[in-house]
């Protein structure tokens, strides 16, 4: 039981619009136990929107079409369903005084172009829409269905939960998809996929999906079975391995980030954090403070971008600062140690290095510090320590992206 969504209108192709009903229709459809295998997003074009319903009914059980069904030309979508199917269009009276009812009820004359969303393809059942004028239709081909929604969000997901679900569980066997998420931490995307491929290789059921950004990692298990304890065992039995694989480098056992892991320790114990910042200008406080409740736990910090308020405001020695750089693991241990004195938290985290694009002159030291290199400084109630990596970029966002999932990742271990 697979399924093809197709999101169709011009301005879905532009940077403006996101396709968000394919995303309600998707989790609708996996709590159906159908698998969404293919989406599309066509413009309005006759032609093209053809031949992807087409190729569409060839490989899935299930095609549902979002948008494309207003009164204008470029609402296409009726005219190239009927084309794909080698089927004509009937004009209903019924739903055009329906429309020209709700027009009038508003006070409005309607338009005449209105009268082609009255137009059905031969064989369909029509959908109702009780929020639009453009009415839905549900169309049997072979062992296909094509169904045609509305585009407003608010208008699709009335129709599809009024006239599709009931048509759909009494088609659909018994069938649950369920999945398992596992957050990584600490390690690559090609190391992680290294460790754990020949575990899910060996697996049809449950599929598994790797993500990677910006350091942060996910393993997605999705089981699908007749049963949700048949699901449930898959992914007990799959996730199992991976987890005994991977050890501590998974932080989160579900949609948890990084930093939410980190508040949670923290508001359990009763302890603060404070963060002293220099290439990520801001960066790391920014997503602690994105958790709802931080204030709880978070106590402030220091953007100390120029050397001199290094000095002034984190006291580090100006001798730290000459023999060893502002990039070095003498700095952010001192920034960390003095960022912690200053607002008296339990941990504080320093992060000091060189975002890019170009490379830092050598100081009085002779070392100057390579695009990509940070300095991690973690300071608590058992000392302080460093941690140090270069990424070989010269983006600098993703520098600075990296370099704070880093000091999340050093802070969690840290606090255990």
């Amino acid at each position: 039981m697979n399924a093809e969504i197709i999101a169709v209108g011009s301005e879905m192709l532009t940077p403006e619009r996101v396709d968000t009903n394919s995303l309600f229709l998707t989790g609708e459809l996996n709590n159906l136990g159908i698998e969404v295998v293919e989406k599309h997003v066509v413009g309005d074009d006759r032609g093209r929107l053809t031949r992807t319903v087409r190729r569409a009914l060839e490989h899935s059980r299930f095609v549902l079409i979002s948008g494309g069904l207003g009164p204008t030309e470029d609402d296409v979508t009726r005219d190239a369903v009927a084309s794909a199917l080698w089927r004509k269009q009937i004009f209903h009276a019924d739903i055009s005084d329906a429309i020209e009812e709700r027009f009038r009820r508003m006070k409005r004359v309607m338009p005449e172009i209105n009268r082609r969303q009255a137009m059905v393809i031969d064989g369909a059942e029509v959908l109702s829409n009780d929020r639009g004028t453009a009415p839905g239709q549900w169309i049997s081909a072979g062992d296909g269905v094509v169904v045609l929604l509305p585009g407003p969000p608010y208008e699709l997901k009335s129709m599809f939960t009024r006239e599709c679900l009931p048509r759909l569980r009494a088609m659909v066997p018994p069938m649950v998809i369920r999945t398992q998420v596992y957050r990584i931490s600490g390690m690559s995307e090609s190391d992680l996929d290294q460790t754990i491929s020949p575990i899910y290789k060996v697996y049809e059921n449950p599929a598994t999906t790797v993500l990677a950004h910006n350091g942060d990692l996910q393993v997605h298990l999705r089981a699908r079975c007749e049963t949700e304890s048949e699901a449930l065992a898959l992914l007990a039995d799959v996730g199992g391995r991976i987890e005994a694989a991977l050890g501590d480098k998974i932080y989160a056992r579900d949609s948890s980030t990084l930093e939410e892991v980190v508040g949670r320790k923290l508001r359990e114990r009763g302890e603060t954090l404070s963060v002293a910042e220099s290439a990520t200008g801001g960066g790391l406080a920014e997503r602690i403070t994105t958790v709802a409740g931080s204030s709880s736990y978070f106590v402030g910090g220091f953007v100390t971008y120029a050397v001199r308020l290094k000095r002034e405001l984190l006291g580090v020695p100006a001798e730290t600062l000459e023999q060893f750089g502002p990039v070095s693991a003498e700095t952010a241990a001192a920034m960390a140690l003095g960022a912690r004195e200053k607002t008296g938290s339990t941990w504080a985290v320093s992060i000091t290095g060189n975002a890019g694009p170009t490379a830092d002159e050598p100081g009085a030291n002779g070392i100057g510090a390579p695009v990509g290199a940070v300095y991690i400084g973690i300071a608590g109630t058992k000392g302080t320590e460093t941690h140090h990596r270069v990424w070989p970029s010269s983006d600098r966002p993703r520098v600075r992206a990296f370099a704070a999932q880093m000091a999340l990742d050093m802070l969690n271990r840290a606090i255990g």
